[in-house]
């Protein structure tokens, strides 16, 4: 893949009439797109799948967690709207229900490990005794088990989480701050170029670009950095 194939641009925008505006101003430059709540519920599954019939790629992002059933039947009807990528939670059960309801479809299931907005105290307030790159690594581990396609995580843990998983499931990486950005409500952040570098096979970036004065300016810059580390 090239560094276009490997770039997913977050549209966390309010609005559908936004995002379509955000999607025609970046052009050929991206084609690779991330809907999550805010979308998804302003008619983003709908606009989701306009997307991938006009032969884009989504990275639907509903971390999905619930019982077995429930997250099966869920799974069974987003294969059919023609998603790349699905987020759920990486809880084992839930992973294995998933991907028993994905088999013989195309959509890649992502396991989400440790929030980028995550830190040590934060787990520690959630209830978990062990300290974030642990956990990751651990929850690496059980979706490999489980027959995931991919998990997302933190490119600060992404060497590791990389020889654990191989060289065949997708590695995620959301919190991608370019050299000099704000971080945001971010607290584990890496910049493109070391994400690559650190084994990363998918960046998501949101803010940097669609805040950007100049979006598609913005989104070629990093997708420049991206291939200079490939």
């Amino acid at each position: 893949m090239n560094a276009r194939d490997r770039l997913i641009v977050g549209l966390d925008i309010p609005t559908i009439a936004e995002a379509e505006r955000m999607v025609a101003t970046l052009g050929d430059t991206v084609s690779f797109y991330k809907i999550g709540y805010q979308l998804a519920f302003a008619g983003g599954l709908d606009f989701a799948r306009d997307l991938a019939r006009d032969g884009k790629k989504i990275f639907l992002d509903m971390k999905l967690l619930d019982i077995d059933n429930t997250v099966a039947k869920g799974v069974e009807n987003i294969a059919k709207m023609g998603m790349t990528m699905l987020t759920l939670h990486a809880y084992p059960k839930a992973m294995r229900a998933a991907v028993e309801a994905a088999r013989g479809s195309d959509l890649c299931l992502l396991g989400v490990t440790v929030l980028t907005s995550m830190d040590g105290a934060d787990l520690a307030d959630a209830g978990y005794d062990v300290d974030p790159h642990t956990l990751v690594l651990r929850r690496a581990e059980q979706a490999k088990s489980a027959g995931m396609g991919g998990i997302v995580c933190s490119a600060e843990e992404s060497e590791a989480v990389r020889k654990i998983i191989g060289l065949d499931m997708a590695l995620v990486t959301p919190g991608i701050r370019p050299t000099g950005s704000d971080a945001g409500d971010q607290k584990r952040v890496v910049t493109p170029g070391d994400a690559i570098r650190n084994g990363s096979s998918h960046l998501v970036v949101g803010r940097p670009i669609v805040k950007a004065a100049d979006p598609k300016t913005a989104a070629e810059a990093i997708l420049q950095e991206m291939q200079a580390a490939l």
